[in-house]
């Protein structure tokens, strides 16, 4: 059994499950886009690195803060209203990016964009086992889940070469002109979404959200889940320079090359949660992931080809596992939980990877050749939260035997 808000029709539920992948692109690219126009925006703005680094951290910790205070309120409104609402502020946030003046006015308009952007991320999770039947997540989540690959593969190369042809704001315009457009086709797709249980008292939904011993084992799993991967990727580029023998400008061919074979594999590997048990396929695709951070982590000078390859399989395990993860997860949490659940479950995915930078950061070290000693040291790691995602999975199912469920079942 499977409770679900009321809501209106969804005539055409492949266009909204494309709208809320398009939100999530947007989102995403936001995100991602301030990393690689680092050096444009110290130029232009004058900052220090330290200066920087609080620009590319403003977004995740205001997702992780409104993420949680998200929790409070989140089911107690249309999903409908949230999602448009929250979208709007995004935009306006994006383009108010592109508008500073100052650093201390992009800091604030990164921080209203992350606050805006990362609740409005867990609300179209929350649509999607909304609206989508069980029967159909696994591929349902996979179409969301293209948006990473495709602003790998889209976004970033379009940013950055508006960035070199004009100047860092068109990479912001740019994200805000898609918004604006994304926003008017979800005003006309978006269904309405109300729940049909009492509306309770916010620190009340809260205390339930965080006291259900099954909510407990999904953010655990989802910290987890997120932790696994954010411990290596931060590293993976100057590896690939200082210990592979890769050139700056060889970079972005295994981005491409990762992004391209992700957008391939995320589809079928949605199919494939669907026709399988998803704690099958989730500890298949990790046992997979661990194989190639293990040889990832430890890669050597080898040739460009070589390094586009693994870099390809590792992005598409990593990635893979969201599919039937975060499928289940939707199936086991009731839609009167939903909202909030999603919206806490989102600071926690931030805050996990937060610290998994840290704690990667600790254990790297630069060798007196330049290269960088201890990488090897974060794989192990890795491979242990991989591990401990499959088992926290599990009991997820044990609580929640529906959860996992193939589609035949």
């Amino acid at each position: 059994m499977d409770p679900r808000p009321a809501a209106t029709p969804v005539l055409r539920p492949k266009l909204l499950l494309w709208v809320l992948a398009a939100v999530q692109f947007t989102h995403i690219l936001d995100f991602m886009i301030v990393m690689p126009l680092g050096a444009h925006l110290m130029e232009a703005l004058g900052t220090t690195p330290t200066q920087f680094s609080w620009l590319v951290a403003a977004y995740g910790l205001a997702a992780a803060l409104s993420g949680f205070l998200g929790g409070f309120v989140m089911d107690r409104f249309d999903r409908r209203t949230a999602l448009l609402t929250l979208y709007t502020g995004f935009g306006l946030a994006t383009l108010a990016c592109a508008l500073a003046p100052t650093y201390q006015a992009l800091l604030a308009a990164r921080f209203a964009a992350g606050a805006f952007g990362g609740v409005a991320g867990s609300v179209v999770a929350s649509m999607v086992g909304d609206v989508i039947e069980p029967g159909r997540r696994g591929r349902a989540t996979a179409v969301v889940m293209s948006a990473f690959p495709l602003a790998s593969i889209l976004g970033v190369p379009a940013g950055l070469g508006l960035a070199a042809r004009f100047e860092w704001q068109a990479a912001f315009f740019l994200i805000a002109a898609l918004a604006a457009v994304v926003l008017v086709v979800a005003h006309r797709t978006a269904p309405s979404l109300r729940s049909e249980h009492p509306v309770q008292h916010p620190f009340q939904q809260m205390r339930l959200i965080l006291s259900y011993n099954l909510h407990q084992r999904g953010f655990l799993m989802s910290a987890m889940l997120v932790f696994a991967g954010s411990c290596v990727i931060p590293f993976m580029a100057p590896a690939m320079v200082a210990n592979v023998g890769l050139t700056e400008t060889q970079l972005p061919l295994i981005y491409l090359a990762g992004g391209m074979a992700s957008l391939v594999s995320t589809p079928l590997l949605g199919r494939l949660t669907d026709h399988f048990d998803k704690l099958h396929v989730l500890a298949a695709v990790s046992l997979g992931a661990a194989a190639v951070v293990f040889f990832l982590t430890r890669m050597t000078t080898t040739s460009v080809a070589a390094a586009m390859g693994m870099t390809a399989l590792f992005m598409v395990a990593m990635s893979g596992r969201f599919s039937p993860a975060m499928a289940m997860l939707t199936n086991a949490i009731d839609a009167r939980y939903r909202g909030g659940f999603m919206s806490v479950n989102a600071a926690v995915q931030q805050a996990a990877g937060g610290l998994a930078n840290i704690v990667a950061g600790l254990l790297v070290t630069r060798g007196p050749g330049g290269q960088l000693e201890g990488y090897s040291r974060v794989g192990l790691l890795s491979i242990a939260c991989l591990g401990l995602t499959v088992l926290l999975a599990a009991r997820v199912r044990a609580v929640a035997p529906h959860a996992a469920r193939a589609a035949a079942s």
